[in-house]
């Protein structure tokens, strides 16, 4: 899959995330973040070597139920999934290398 660019301002729920099959790297973030913003082209650089990993760019905020049941408090924080089990989160990430080094742990995990 190809890395998502626009937050999505409908979220999936909770259960069906959950209920997600595979790699899946959920992104929360605001259009508005410049902490957001500053980390698209190292997220869109790590996300580019795994095209099969899930992208999924939640707007978070304010009443938004998906990220308050993920316990986010900083934007942009991504959770790394599988078959819908949480395996590492990143706030805030800097550089491709921090994010390109979490996707490699997770994916090589059994």
């Amino acid at each position: 899959m190809s890395m998502t660019t626009l937050y999505a301002s409908t979220e999936p729920t909770r259960a069906e995330v959950d209920a997600l099959p595979g790699a899946t790297i959920l992104e929360f973030g605001a259009p508005w973040c410049g902490v957001c913003r500053a980390a698209q082209p190292a997220l869109a650089a790590a996300l580019a070597d795994h095209p099969h990993v899930r992208h999924l760019k939640i707007e978070d905020g304010p009443g938004r139920p998906l990220g308050r049941s993920f316990r986010v408090k900083l934007w942009p924080t991504l959770i790394l999934l599988r078959d819908g089990r949480e395996l590492e989160r990143l706030v805030r990430p800097t550089s491709r290398k921090v994010i390109a080094d979490a996707l490699a742990r997770q994916l090589t995990r059994a």
